[in-house]
């Protein structure tokens, strides 16, 4: 498939009987996979359909996954703990007594803790297992909704990261033609240099020898070279399938590294300009590539 995004959110609802629920997963940017699961009390094996079902579906991210059920009123019996409720009075009785609070409410009774009890989640193994099953595909149905959204935005980064590659391409070559010019720019500077200081008593060969030596520093052939590469290796990443956020990280550090040293060999303003402005889209094209799985 094409390069994916990290950042989505998907939905999806289910119904059952007297239950419905929904699950959203969403996803943010991240190093690896990372998967958190949120579940009702009782469907606790849902969490490994979950992460299997992420892990097949994503290489990288933080993708939070969470399901809210409920069952339709009227349908599980409901009872009071009276033992519960017994405890609760006793443990307040002392301070009834003393005067130091009001005698409870009945409202306030019955929402303490344990006081009301419901077989809301009681369920027979088969039907739970039916239950189950169903929020299972729910599950897959809303990870599948989020891979739907990774995609849509890595379609979007594609072409920003694409025109940010040709604008290095450009830059690049346009490096290569000012580089060009720098040995007879450096031997001119150095002449004039060297007639101010001695004079007609310096001989041309002098001249041409130490220029010579200076121009073999200021040579950036071989970084233009590796910069033309890398923007191969990333056009072709780009039009490969699969995840490949990490090798375009990568290779953005040898875009910067190369683009650094092209800056420090210099020696032309000209060309110092372009290198700054290369350095400049190299780090917009590796804020961009944070967000590629």
């Amino acid at each position: 498939m094409p390069i994916s995004g990290m950042t989505g959110f998907g939905r999806a609802d289910g119904v059952l009987g007297a239950w419905s629920w929904a699950v959203e997963a969403r996803s943010v940017n991240g190093r690896t996979l990372e998967i958190r699961f949120r579940w009702p009390p009782g469907f606790e094996g849902l969490e490994r359909v979950a992460r299997e079902g992420a892990q097949a579906r994503f290489q990288r991210g933080q993708v939070t996954a969470g399901l809210q059920a409920k069952r339709a009123e009227g349908v599980g019996q409901v009872r009071v703990n009276i033992e519960q409720l017994e405890r609760y009075l006793a443990a307040g009785a002392a301070y009834v007594e003393a005067g130091r609070t009001a005698p409870p409410n009945l409202d306030g009774l019955l929402a303490l803790r344990g006081v009301i009890e419901s077989d809301d989640a009681a369920l027979d193994p088969e039907a739970q297992a039916d239950l189950e099953s169903a929020m299972a595909a729910t599950i897959g149905a809303a990870l599948d909704a989020l891979a739907l959204a990774r995609g849509e935005e890595g379609a979007a980064l594609l072409g920003v990261l694409a025109a940010q590659v040709d604008r290095i391409g450009q830059l690049t070559v346009q490096a290569g033609d000012l580089a060009a010019a720098q040995p007879a720019a450096i031997k001119a500077r150095f002449e004039s240099r060297m007639r101010e200081l001695a004079g007609e008593a310096v001989s041309e060969d002098r001249i041409i020898q130490e220029a010579a030596a200076l121009a073999v520093k200021a040579d950036v052939r071989e970084e233009l070279d590796r910069l033309a590469g890398h923007v191969n290796a990333a056009r072709e990443l780009l039009a490969s399938d699969g995840a490949v956020g990490r090798r375009l990280d990568f290779l953005t550090q040898e875009f910067m590294r190369e683009a650094n040293t092209l800056c420090s060999k210099s020696a032309s303003g000209a060309l110092t300009a372009v290198g700054l402005d290369l350095k400049a889209v190299i780090e917009q094209f590796r804020e961009q590539v944070q967000n590629v799985e």
